[in-house]
């Protein structure tokens, strides 16, 4: 990946365009989690309700906390021990986080990546990214861009070239004020 594909991406996401990138595990697509019609698009792509939420995934914790409501220590502590890395948690969001965002929740879905390319794409755009798994609901994720390609088609703005990371399984997805698992 090279500066010039990060300027596409960004290019792309400014627009209101869907990227696809690699993030540990899969292939995942995101767009500009402000942007309510790119992310109306992306939900619609994945045949995906926006009851569900969705996750957003950053470089750094800096770029989740205009989402987030202040943390207890306690809470901070769980989560800032997990990341960088493949664990999500479900935090409080702010009141007006977007319910695009959040789904039927007062909690958001955030991750701080250790992969490199998602670390560099956050970093350049400046924020966090929407990020769900490129795949359509129900159906198996990409891995590779090839089977982007082949499973999206057109139907995406721009392929971040990449490789995934060692992770076999998505993200891990955990409540931060229970420290309940919802998906190992």
């Amino acid at each position: 990946m090279t500066v010039w594909h990060l300027r596409q991406a960004t290019r792309r996401l400014t627009q209101g365009g869907i990227i696809a990138y690699p993030t540990e595990a899969v292939y995942g697509l995101g767009c500009d989690p402000l942007n309510f019609m790119a992310v109306t698009r992306l939900l619609v792509l994945k045949q995906r309700s926006w009851r569900q939420g969705l996750i957003l995934i950053a470089a750094e914790f800096a770029q989740l906390q205009p989402f987030l409501a202040p943390l207890t220590a306690t809470v901070q502590e769980r989560v800032f021990a997990t990341w960088p890395g493949p664990v999500t948690w479900l935090l409080p969001a702010k009141p007006e986080v977007p319910a695009w965002l959040r789904g039927d929740s007062a909690q958001l879905a955030v991750r701080v990546s250790a992969h490199p390319e998602v670390v560099a794409l956050c970093q350049h755009w400046g924020q966090p990214l929407v990020s769900t798994s490129a795949n359509l609901s129900g159906k198996p994720a990409a891995t590779t861009a090839l089977q982007v390609r082949r499973r999206l088609g057109l139907t995406i703005d721009y392929l971040l070239p990449g490789a995934v990371g060692e992770r076999t399984r998505p993200s891990e997805i955990r409540d931060g004020l229970t420290n309940r698992i919802f998906r190992m």
